[in-house]
C-alpha cells in the first residue's frame, strides 16, 4: 500500500500545532483547565485525532513488511565442574564423563524487514549469526524457512532470503535527509511480542565510536527499542525505511531512551553488494588515520579544527601512489567535508574500487588536492596462533601493520611480528610480553607471519629458542626453554 502525501498530515506540523495550542490555551492533562465540568474542545479533539490517524496510517503502511525472525543454534559448553568433584562422584558414580563437552540448543528472537516481493529480508548480523535454523514469521502469521544470503559483521547487517512471492515490501527512504527532531516510528518484535510500534524523534545523526561495529554512522532515537527489536524498521513520517534498529544503550537491559539504527543508505549499499557479489566490496585508500584533537592541531601548527590526520601510509597503496604523506590532514573527499576519521572511513568504504577521487589535504599549512584511484579493501587475517609443541607454544602473533606501528610507537627500522596474546600454558608465558616485537628467531630475521611460522615449525620439542625482541624502545635477546 502506497502512502500519498496529500492524504497524510505531516506529523511534525501536527506536533507543532499541539504544542502551540497547549502554550496558547493552557491545555494540560493535569492543569486547572480540566475541571470537572469541562470537556475536551472540538478543536483539541480534532487536532489530536488527526495526529492519531496520521500515526495509524504510517504504521499501517510500514508494519506488513516487518517480520519476526526466530533462530536456533547449537552451543557447546563444558559440563558443570561439580560433576568432577570426588564427593559428588562418590554418591552418583561415574555416569558423568570427566571433562565432557555437551551440546545445547539455543534459541533467539529478532526482527527483519522485507525489501523485495520475492523474499529478500534485511536484518542484523547478530540476529542470525551462528544460526543452524532460521524461521521467518510474516505479518499475516505465515511461516517460512530463511536462508542467509550474506552477512557483513563490519556493519552488523545481514541479508536473508525466503521462498515466497508477492510479499508486502517497504520503500527505502533517504536517511541522509534525516534531521535531529524528525518524528520516527520503530517497528519490531521486542521480547517476542509481534508487531510492536513505538514513536519518538531522531535524537542525533552520525553517531560513531559506539563500539558496536567497525563502520558506524548510527541514527540515535528515543523511540523505544528493546531486545527483539534488532533488525526491525525505523521509518519516517512517509512510511519509508530510514534505518535498521540495531542496539540500545542501557544499564538495566531495557529501554532507557537511547537507541541506535543503521542508516538506510548504508544498509542499501551493503545489501546491494551482498546480493550482487556475495560479499561487501569496499574502497581502500591505504592510510592509518586519527582524529585531529586541539592538542595535535596546536603541536602541528594547524588552524583547522576538523579532518582526518594521516598517521601512516602503506607502501604501494593508492594513497602512497597519489603522493600522500604522514602528517597530511584530509579535509575533503570528493567535495564532501571530512569531519573526523570515522567520516572519512565511511566515505572511502562506500566508494567502489577503481573510483577516481579528489582528496583535499593540508600540508605545511597549505591546501592542495590529490587525485587517488581507490583500491579494493581486503580482509586480512593478521593474527595467528602457532600450535607447534615447542618453546613457542601458545604464542599468537600479528603482522606489524602501519596502524599498529603508529599506535605503539614502533620505529620504522624495527621489523618483525608483534605478540597479540600468550596462553597460560605457554613456556614463554613468564618471559615474553604482549606487544613485544619478535625480530629474530634463532638468528633468522622475521619480517612477517609466514617467516615466523616457517622458522618456528622447525624447532624441536626440547629445543631452547633464542629470540631478538623489541620492547619499550630497546632490542634485547631472550632465551626460551621448553
Amino acid at each position: 500500500m502506497k502512502l500519498h502525501k496529500k492524504h497524510v498530515v505531516h506529523l511534525r506540523g501536527v506536533l507543532a500545532l499541539v504544542l502551540a495550542l497547549m502554550l496558547t490555551t493552557g491545555l494540560s492533562l493535569t492543569g486547572s483547565a480540566y475541571a470537572k465540568d469541562k470537556v475536551v474542545s472540538q478543536e483539541s479533539s480534532k487536532l489530536l485525532g488527526n495526529l492519531s490517524n496520521a500515526l495509524a496510517e504510517v504504521a499501517e503502511v510500514a508494519r506488513p513488511a516487518v517480520v519476526n525472525i526466530s533462530t536456533t543454534s547449537t552451543v557447546t559448553m563444558e559440563e558443570n565442574p561439580m560433576f568432577n568433584d570426588p564427593f559428588f562422584r562418590h554418591f552418583f558414580g561415574d555416569q558423568f564423563d570427566h571433562g565432557q563437552k555437551r551440546k545445547f540448543k539455543s534459541s533467539a528472537l529478532g526482527s527483519g524487514v522485507i525489501i523485495s516481493a520475492d523474499g529478500v529480508i534485511l536484518t542484523n548480523n547478530h540476529v542470525v549469526k551462528g544460526a543452524d535454523e532460521i524461521k521467518v514469521i510474516l505479518y499475516d502469521k505465515r511461516e517460512f524457512k530463511g536462508k542467509i544470503v550474506g552477512t557483513d559483521p563490519r556493519t552488523d547487517l545481514a541479508v536473508v532470503k525466503i521462498q515466497a512471492k508477492d510479499l508486502p515490501t517497504i520503500k527505502i527512504g533517504d536517511s541522509g535527509k534525516l534531521k535531529t527532531g524528525d518524528v520516527v516510528l520503530a517497528i519490531g518484535n521486542p521480547f517476542g511480542l509481534n508487531q510492536t510500534i513505538t514513536m519518538g524523534i531522531v535524537s542525533a545523526v552520525g553517531r560513531s565510536n559506539i563500539g558496536l561495529a567497525d563502520f558506524e554512522d548510527f541514527i540515535q532515537t528515543d523511540a523505544a527499542i528493546n531486545p527483539g527489536n534488532s533488525g526491525g524498521a525505523l521509518v519516517n513520517t512517509d512510511g519509508e525505511l530510514v534505518g535498521i534498529n540495531t542496539a540500545i544503550f542501557s544499564t538495566s537491559g531495557g529501554y532507557m531512551g537511547i537507541g541506535f539504527a543503521i542508516p538506510s543508505n548504508m544498509a542499501r549499499s551493503v545489501m546491494d553488494s551482498i546480493i550482487k557479489h556475495g560479499k561487501v566490496i569496499r574502497g581502500w585508500l591505504g592510510v592509518s588515520i586519527q582524529n585531529l584533537t586541539p592538542e595535535l592541531a596546536k603541536s602541528l601548527s594547524m588552524k583547522e579544527t576538523a579532518g582526518a590526520l594521516v598517521s601512516g601510509v602503506e607502501k604501494d597503496s593508492p594513497a602512497d601512489k597519489a603522493g600522500m604523506k604522514r602528517g597530511d590532514l584530509i579535509i575533503q573527499f570528493d567535495g564532501k567535508k571530512v569531519e573526523d576519521s570515522t567520516g572519512l572511513r565511511n566515505m572511502v568504504a562506500g566508494s567502489g574500487p577503481g573510483t577516481k577521487s579528489e582528496i583535499k589535504i593540508v600540508r605545511d599549512q597549505k591546501e592542495q588536492t590529490l587525485t587517488v584511484i581507490l583500491g579494493e579493501f581486503q580482509e586480512k587475517k593478521t593474527a595467528k596462533k602457532i600450535e607447534y609443541e615447542n618453546a613457542l607454544k601458545g604464542i599468537t602473533v600479528q603482522e606489524l601493520t602501519p596502524s599498529i606501528r603508529d599506535r605503539m610507537g614502533i620505529p620504522e627500522n624495527v621489523n618483525g611480528v608483534i605478540i597479540a596474546n600468550i596462553s597460560e600454558d605457554s613456556p614463554a608465558q613468564e618471559t615474553l610480553q604482549i606487544h613485544d616485537v619478535i625480530m629474530e628467531v634463532n638468528r633468522k630475521a622475521i619480517t612477517n607471519i609466514s617467516d615466523y611460522e616457517q622458522t618456528v615449525s622447525k624447532i624441536g620439542e626440547k629445543d631452547s629458542v633464542l629470540l631478538l625482541i623489541y620492547r619499550e624502545g630497546a632490542s634485547i635477546y631472550i632465551t626460551i626453554k621448553p
